[in-house]
C-alpha cells in the first residue's frame, strides 16, 4: 500500500522539497545515519552554510517515515551505541523522491545557465 500523499517512484514530485527536506534526503542516500550524525552530514557537506535544528530534523524524519521515505534501521546485534539512539535508511521510493527534486533542480539550473545568469563553472 503506497503512503498517502507520496508520489509514485516514477511520478513526479508534486511541489518542490523544502532546503532542509533535500540535505535530508540527500545525506541518507550516502548510508544509514541517526540523527545526530545527519545534522553533522548536512553541516560539513555545505561548509556549515546549513545548519539544521534538531527540531526541524525530527519533524522532517517523522514526516519521512509516514510518506514511507525512510524506514528505521534494524539495530545490529553487538553494537556498542546508544540503544536509545535511532538510525534511519532511504527507502526506494525515498530514493527516487530525492533523485525527482534533483532532476527538478539541475533544470532550474540549466535555465539559469541558459539566461546567463551562471556561467558553465556555476558562477557569475
Amino acid at each position: 500500500m503506497k503512503p498517502k500523499n507520496s508520489p509514485a517512484p516514477a511520478d513526479p514530485l508534486p511541489g518542490a522539497l523544502t532546503p532542509a527536506a533535500f540535505h535530508v534526503l540527500v545525506a541518507l542516500a550516502g548510508g544509514d545515519l541517526h540523527g545526530y550524525a545527519i545534522l553533522k552530514e548536512v553541516e560539513e557537506r555545505t561548509a556549515g552554510g546549513v545548519r539544521l535544528s534538531t527540531g526541524t530534523l525530527y519533524g522532517l524524519v517523522r514526516r519521512f517515515l509516514e510518506d514511507g521515505w525512510i524506514v528505521e534501521s534494524p539495530r545490529r546485534p553487538g553494537s556498542d551505541e546508544d540503544p536509545r539512539r535511532r538510525t534511519y535508511r532511504l527507502t526506494p521510493l525515498g530514493r527516487s523522491t530525492a533523485q525527482a527534486e534533483a532532476r527538478r533542480l539541475e533544470s532550474m539550473v540549466a535555465a539559469a545557465r541558459a539566461r546567463r545568469l551562471l556561467g558553465a563553472g556555476g558562477k557569475p
